[in-house]
């Protein structure tokens, strides 16, 4: 059943809210000539490519812009407390940064409190605006109209594979699932073969965060029905402008999640639910060559490059790539799904027109080209995209370019943060067995009918 609040959640949120009070000093609005700019640090202290690259724009924007300095505020934790950190920072002048790093899924949440400053003004007279793909624009649009954001950078979503395992399972190297049956028959085969390795990885619970959601339940669920092959949305109704609820797909998706644990297909329970779980599959399970398939992201390569702490040099010699498949193999035959990151000003930021050259900078072709190459992102810049020293940059690129023909994007609305936890608890429900497809599929009906205000459909 869905996991309810108690007291220690409340303790936790109440010191996380502490913290962040406490992470931006006192707030950016004590030095009209510096910015300062908070950004998500990775909880693995080797992975260093963001903090990498905001220090080399720092000293670009610093050179270009005498008397002007930018303070780096990195906020170092999970996903999920880093939202929660951010959001504290941003209700106060005192502690609202000059400009922060905004998952996309959270975006609207944080315009509808207004936490978010609209960038219209700027990006009117910007002419690098004019490069970035519809798609990407969109992304930090919210229902009035307005741009709150700029990305730097979109992502899809696919399978990795040890070929190692493979080739001891008589699996082929060339793998590529028609429908989930094979992948689960594949991990099955893993499993019997290959004792001592996790066959399957498909991120799951609370702890994980947006991971569960996204790479985990999402991948799933958008290759179900006729929302694989049409403009149908699983999660939400456009035409009616509700949450979907009660439907087979949302159940299909969930018994796939409970198959994958109840026949231990996947990780342990207590490693699926532990917080630092992709971090350990990028630093731990794929390079010791521990894990046969991961259902996971496009940015993965940024831990292994040099320099990230993690390097491995010949890991697109040890793992094959693969779409993830429809759940029958329907057209297009393939799904994906998409996100990614934005710069945004907070509106209590004191120094915004500053903030906004800091986002210039960081966003001439060469700088954003350099941040898709260090970070392994996907892309949203026309004049990078067509850049063949992009394409060629390192292996990988273009598979995960080619998925976003067959990609889908979540529903960006105020209430998706909401939906998104309740998807969360329901998987949970059925990976440790304390709820059944049924129990856990009804429970979250009964969330998301809170969580919408009630405007739910059922289908």
């Amino acid at each position: 059943m869905p996991v309810r609040p108690t007291a220690a959640p409340l303790l936790l949120a109440t010191l996380l809210a502490a913290t962040a009070l406490s992470a931006c000093g006192s707030g950016s609005g004590s030095d009209p000539d510096t910015i300062e700019v908070s950004f998500k640090q990775s909880t693995d202290n080797s992975i260093k490519v963001l903090d990498t690259y905001l220090a080399d724009m720092k000293k670009q924007f610093e050179k270009a812009n005498p008397g002007k300095k930018v303070k780096l505020v990195p906020i170092k934790a999970p996903d999920s407390e880093y939202y929660t950190k951010l959001q504290q920072m941003l209700r106060s002048p005192k502690t609202a940064p000059d400009l922060v790093y905004e998952d996309t899924f959270l975006i609207n949440s944080d315009i509808t409190s207004g936490y978010l400053k609209p960038l219209d003004p700027y990006l009117e007279k910007w002419k690098g605006w004019d490069q970035f793909i519809d798609t990407a624009k969109a992304a930090a649009k919210a229902e009035d109209g307005k741009t709150y954001g700029v990305p730097d950078g979109t992502d899809t979503r696919g399978l990795w594979f040890d070929k190692g395992i493979f080739k001891k399972a008589g699996l082929p190297e060339n793998w590529q699932p028609k429908t989930w049956d094979d992948v689960l028959e594949a991990a099955r085969t893993i499993k019997q073969k290959v004792p001592g390795v996790i066959p399957l990885n498909v991120y799951t619970g609370k702890p994980a965060g947006e991971a569960s959601a996204m790479q985990g339940f999402e991948m799933l669920l958008y290759g179900t029905g006729n929302s694989a092959s049409e403009d149908e949305d699983p999660l939400y109704d456009t035409a009616s402008k509700k949450w979907i609820t009660g439907s087979q797909a949302f159940k299909d998706a969930l018994t796939f999640v409970e198959t994958v644990y109840k026949e231990k297909l996947g990780p342990d329970v207590s490693d699926a639910l532990d917080p630092n779980i992709a971090t350990r599959v990028r630093g731990e399970f794929l390079p010791e060559g521990k894990l046969g398939i991961n259902l996971d992201g496009s940015w993965l390569p940024q831990d292994w490059l040099e320099g990230s702490g993690h390097e491995w040099p010949e890991w697109s010699e040890k793992l094959g790539l693969a779409a993830m498949p429809t759940q029958n193999g329907q057209a297009p035959g393939k799904v994906s799904m998409s996100g990614g990151w934005t710069w945004s000003i907070p509106s209590k930021a004191a120094n915004p027109d500053l903030a906004f050259k800091f986002i210039e900078t960081m966003q001439t072709k060469a700088n954003a080209q350099k941040w898709y190459i260090a970070n392994s992102g996907i892309a949203v810049r026309k004049d990078v995209a067509e850049d063949p020293e992009y394409v060629k940059a390192q292996p990988g690129i273009k598979f995960f370019t080619d998925l976003v023909s067959s990609t889908h994007y979540r529903p960006a609305y105020p209430a998706y943060p909401k939906v998104s936890t309740a998807i969360q608890e329901a998987m949970e429900g059925v990976t440790t067995g304390d709820s059944s497809v049924e129990e856990a599929a009804s429970g979250y009906d009964e969330e998301l009918k809170s969580a919408t205000d009630n405007q739910v459909i059922k289908k």
